[in-house]
């Protein structure tokens, strides 16, 4: 978790690196901002933000996903240890005390 932080951090001051350049020698430096510092600092800003948002939604897709794979053999293991009673592959003996295991 800790390097996905750092790339975070690695990836969101680029851009304030890249806008913080002024050797472009037109208009005092700041020709490639398109008019001025203002807007070149909202630019970037902007850009932060967004790869903010797109990070933190595929962070909250992993742990969605992760999560629904976690929740359901835990689920399905009474339903499988019914089925295997049922279909004559274990005895009652064997299903009380799986079913022991699994509730204790």
């Amino acid at each position: 978790m800790k390097r996905m932080a750092l790339a975070a951090l690695a990836l969101a001051a680029w851009p304030a690196a890249v806008i913080a350049d002024p050797t472009d020698g037109w208009r005092d430096g700041y020709g490639h901002m398109m008019g001025g510092f203002g807007f070149g600092m909202f630019g970037g800003l902007m850009m932060l933000v967004f790869w903010g948002v797109i990070i933190a939604l595929i962070v909250l897709a992993v742990r969605w996903v992760s999560a629904k794979q976690g929740a359901g053999p835990r689920g399905d293991a009474m339903e499988t240890l019914r089925q295997r009673f049922a279909a004559g592959e274990i005895d009652e003996e064997e299903f009380n005390r799986r079913k022991r295991v699994l509730e204790g």
